[in-house]
């Protein structure tokens, strides 16, 4: 799965990013364009190891007490301006950077303190909601102007009935992973799958346009810098018609670091850390771990693992899945217990499954084992969130 993180120049998307991939490498700086090339990195959603429902300890990197980390592709691309659709600052790699993301993070200042081009001003004297509003706004044109393309050309050939409207309009969008079902859809929830091409007015298109976009490139807003905040109702107000999420990428990043040099004992997504006995921490390393604590006390975690879990359950709605080549011991061939956990769509069969491990399996699917009811499974059958999966093939991966 990959997400991509939007958002103006200042928000902290670099920071969202090294603290979520913990990548410290990546250029963390002060004034717009930071981010020229798009970071990209692993991040890790989380959920309950199926080692929890079969009461057993296993040894696993990516499973911490019973939670197990599931890594996904993180892009943090170019900062974003007004008019990014014109090619305005770096708008056409941005835009461009984006296509393939299955969702998009939105980092936004809800603490408005860095005005529409990403400058610093007092906190609480912008309105982080003209943030959301431009960002939507440039991908809805960035549709509109894909769809506006040869679109007379595009209607009288349809009217010819020399090609479907569907068909012509996912073809336009293919490049965005946009998919004919998707299209479909649209036309259908907004009345236009009767409606002569040559009828569209521009309210049509843009009507179109924006639907499409909601349900090809989903967003979720991180509410960064909510520790800066000085009101967070604002949050509960955004929250009435979008997904949102409040965060601290600075928080997290700094929990990381304490992590990764030993000074404390720290899982992501918790709302607390301990420091561990035997070490020394300067007074200036305490005090910036007393400043963590307050907000870890106001926001109940930095947020970060929120957001990621929110993208992929939430927005997504995907569900985790564990395959195993057995069944009786939960393991590979090689006895790694519980070795893997996929992504999957919350409508996955057990034949996707089969296609996520390797094709060769899936061409020679013949049933699959559920290990905790030990019952056999066809090819069709739904997956759960949890589920316990083993393959049966005629085929093995090459």
């Amino acid at each position: 799965m990959q997400i991509g993180l939007l958002g103006k120049a200042n928000v902290g998307k670099s920071t969202f990013f090294s603290a979520a991939t913990e990548d410290f490498k990546a250029q963390i700086g002060d004034f717009p364009f930071t981010t020229i090339q798009p970071n990209v990195g692993i991040a890790y959603v989380s959920t309950t190891c199926a080692c929890k429902h079969f009461k057993i300890n296993h040894n696993n990197p990516l499973c911490i007490s019973g939670i197990r980390f599931i890594p996904i592709k993180l892009i943090d691309v170019a900062g974003l301006v007004p008019g990014a659709h014109e090619g305005k600052g770096l708008g056409n790699q941005f835009l461009d950077d984006a296509r393939q993301a299955d969702m998009l993070i939105h980092v936004v200042d809800i603490s408005g303190s860095t005005d529409i081009q990403g400058q610093h001003v007092s906190v609480g004297t912008h309105d982080p909601r003209e943030d959301i509003k431009f960002v939507e706004e440039e991908f809805d044109y960035w549709f509109k102007q894909i769809l506006e393309r040869e679109w007379q050309k595009l209607s009288r050939d349809i009217e010819k009935k020399s090609t479907k409207l569907a068909d012509e309009i996912t073809t336009r969008f293919s490049g965005l992973g946009v998919k004919d079902n998707d299209v479909h859809e649209v036309l259908q929830s907004l009345g236009l799958l009767n409606k002569k091409p040559t009828g569209w007015d521009d309210s049509d298109i843009t009507k179109f346009a924006q639907m499409l976009r909601k349900k090809t490139k989903p967003m979720l807003i991180a509410a960064n810098k909510a520790d800066l905040c000085k009101d967070l109702d604002i949050t509960n107000e955004i929250h009435k018609n979008r997904e949102i999420v409040n965060c601290s990428a600075e928080t997290e990043l700094i929990l990381k670091k304490a992590a990764k040099a030993n000074l404390i004992d720290y899982i992501p997504g918790n709302e607390k850390f301990v420091i561990n006995k035997n070490v020394d921490i300067s007074p200036q390393q305490k005090n910036a771990l007393n400043l963590v604590e307050n907000l870890l006390s106001k926001l109940n975690s930095t947020g970060i693992e929120t957001v990621l879990n929110s993208a992929a359950f939430r927005v997504l709605k995907l569900i985790v899945v564990f395959p195993v080549e057995d069944e009786t011991k939960l393991s590979n061939k090689d006895g790694q217990v519980l070795p893997d956990a996929k992504l999957l769509p919350e409508n996955a069969t057990a034949k996707d499954l089969a296609e996520t491990i390797h094709q060769d399996i899936a061409k020679g699917f013949l049933h699959a084992i559920d290990a905790k009811t030990k019952q056999r499974i066809g090819a069709d059958h739904q997956l759960k969130n949890g589920d316990v999966i083993k393959i049966v093939s005629s085929l093995s991966r090459r």
